[in-house]
């Protein structure tokens, strides 16, 4: 051990103890709640004067709102660096589970992007605080930001591009493979993820104009996680796995929906992302089941190969979790940088299945407003929900042909694809003249590109203003859930009761936050709790106190006051209590 650095006076300096912004807010919200200065000071080993200075920058401190992982906020760190980073791991997430390779060059040129954005959308920020060259995406940086979030799945170096080499090597394996275990088309199936914004119209009509132009919420920004799946043969579709982020949308209710016998396997979280529990629940819920009963109905052998690509959602280990039942189903996993070349559903199938989506969607706006006396706008914002959409969903992917899905097997496995046109093959050329037809027929300025444009816009890259919108999404989306059910009648809660509740939190929250190794998240998991739950008990309470000190406030009564009026007040109060607390 070196020896301790002297001050001026000769006498060692201490060293400089900073405290986590995570610790700073505990202790404001703690005292707010009532607990002493000293008794903080004992608790969190610091000075009286040390917890004196915090809560005078109590306001400054609960305004703060850093990216996940930040500890200390240094001056160095403006605001717009914190939303950049924010923002930046909402972008990175959606990109790790979409499955999409992601490499140290391509982050910090996305956090560039995202930092000069928000500093020209910064109005009156001075050049001192958010300039745009005091932002370089270092070396440092990244494996700070790194260490702050977590983050995995990150390569080095520069952009990754498509591996022809590894694609060609697989596809050598893919066959010795299916020549050593004997599979057919029929036993070999393939699953992908897509996103679908199921509000979205082609960018030149003036439903989308109009929503431009409109501030808060844009439904078209509303996006669901398909994941779809069939066989070699194209004789099997699976049904899809669907993620929303709602659990319970308000349209259920009132269309009386059971969620057991909608057409997809409905799940929500808040991203509206396929996880991994979401996707061993399918395999073991849907796909097994789906399979095995094809099979023995197809007088076929037990064996089935799922091929995956290397998402998040589908870990290497998925064969573990796969019930005992359905233990014949074996996993192969596409190479890295390669499932654009080889993955079958990328090989038009979503393409097309998002296409025959836009096209029932045309018709059903068309036959709508040509039935009734509603306008487009008006089917547009009162009469088009989820419901409406997983009818339309459902259709689209019944519509996908079996010639279609068969060849798009060919750059995997060319042998399988057959020569010969299935009946009732619809070509998408005709798809898109259908929809642009059916557009004009509705009024609506669209042509064969803007089709082909408002496809593509379900994979595009997000924005800054669209992660703005996604981070707020998420953000708000556990407060949205709560909110949309309808309250029963409210139930009294005694006040004793509500401090009992609120003081075994304190134990809880105080117990975690010393003995659980994972600081960070468990201090997120607890806030949120907080946030969430207890703060509707503490408002109870507030209001209580508050009638409390206007009940005392009015019962003093002046000297000259008479015992009478002073009787007729009391009566008043007593009214008007029972009445707040019915």
């Amino acid at each position: 051990m070196g020896p301790k650095k002297l001050n001026a006076k000769g006498s060692a300096e201490k060293k400089k103890r900073m405290m986590c912004l995570d610790i700073k807010h505990v202790i404001v919200e703690k005292h707010e709640r009532g607990v002493r200065v000293v008794d903080l000071a004992k608790q969190y080993d610091r000075s009286t004067s040390t917890i004196c200075t915090i809560l005078k920058q109590k306001e400054s401190i609960k305004a703060i709102t850093p990216a996940k992982g930040v500890k200390i906020i240094s001056k160095l760190r403006t605001s717009v660096h914190e939303e950049m980073e924010k923002l930046l791991f909402v972008w990175l997430t959606e990109k790790q589970l979409a499955g999409d390779t992601v490499t140290e060059s391509i982050i910090c040129e996305k956090a560039r992007d995202i930092y000069g954005d928000l500093v020209q959308q910064t109005a009156g920020t001075s050049t001192d605080e958010a300039s745009e060259e005091s932002f370089k995406a270092s070396r440092g940086w990244f494996d700070n930001f790194k260490k702050r979030t977590g983050i995995h799945s990150v390569r080095h170096g520069e952009a990754a591009s498509l591996d022809v080499k590894a694609a060609e090597d697989f596809i050598i394996t893919f066959a010795e493979l299916i020549e050593a275990e004997g599979y057919i088309p029929q036993q070999i199936f393939n699953c992908d993820e897509t996103g679908l914004f199921w509000k979205k119209m082609p960018r030149r009509t003036y439903i989308t104009a109009e929503e431009k132009s409109m501030p808060g919420h844009k439904p078209m920004k509303d996006r669901l996680t398909l994941a779809l799946c069939a066989n070699a043969s194209g004789d099997c579709k699976i049904k899809p796995l669907l993620v929303y982020h709602s659990e319970n949308p308000r349209a259920f209710k009132s269309h009386k929906i059971l969620k057991e016998k909608l057409q997809v396997m409905w799940r929500a979280n808040a991203k509206a992302w396929v996880t991994r529990q979401f996707f061993v629940e399918w395999v073991n819920l849907v796909f097994g089941p789906a399979i095995k009963k094809y099979l023995l109905e197809n007088n076929l052998p037990l064996q089935a190969l799922l091929v995956l690509d290397n998402a998040p959602a589908h870990p290497p280990n998925l064969e573990d979790d796969i019930l005992e039942e359905f233990k014949y189903i074996k996993v192969l996993y596409l190479p890295a940088n390669t499932t654009p070349i080889l993955q079958p559903m990328d090989q038009q199938v979503i393409s097309n299945f998002k296409k025959l989506f836009t096209k029932h969607l045309f018709r059903r706006c068309f036959e709508d407003t040509e039935s009734t006396n509603l306008t487009l706008r008006e089917f547009w914002k009162d009469h088009y929900n989820i419901v409406t959409c997983l009818r339309i969903i459902d259709m689209a992917w019944q519509g996908v042909t079996r010639r279609t899905l068969n060849s798009a097997w060919k750059k995997l496995w060319p042998e399988v694809v057959s020569k010969r046109d299935f009946e009732g093959f619809e070509p998408e050329v005709l798809v898109v003249e259908e929809i642009v037809s059916l557009g004009k027929s509705m009024g609506l300025q669209v042509n064969e590109e803007d089709v082909n444009d408002l496809v593509e816009k379900h994979n595009e890259e997000l924005t800054t203003e669209d992660l703005k919108e996604l981070e707020q999404q998420q953000n708000t989306e556990v407060l949205q859930e709560i909110n949309a059910e309808e309250p029963e009648a409210e139930m009294v809660i005694a006040t004793s009761e509500i401090k009992e509740m609120l003081g075994m939190w304190e134990k809880i929250s105080e117990f975690i936050e010393k003995k659980h190794p994972e600081k960070v998240a468990t201090g997120r998991a607890l806030a949120l709790c907080n946030d969430t739950c207890l703060t509707h008990f503490r408002n109870i309470l507030k209001g209580r106190k508050k009638q409390t000190s206007l009940d005392r406030f009015l019962l003093k009564r002046p000297a000259s006051e008479s015992e009478e009026s002073v009787a007729k007040k009391a009566k008043v109060i007593s009214s008007t209590s029972a009445s707040i607390f019915v």
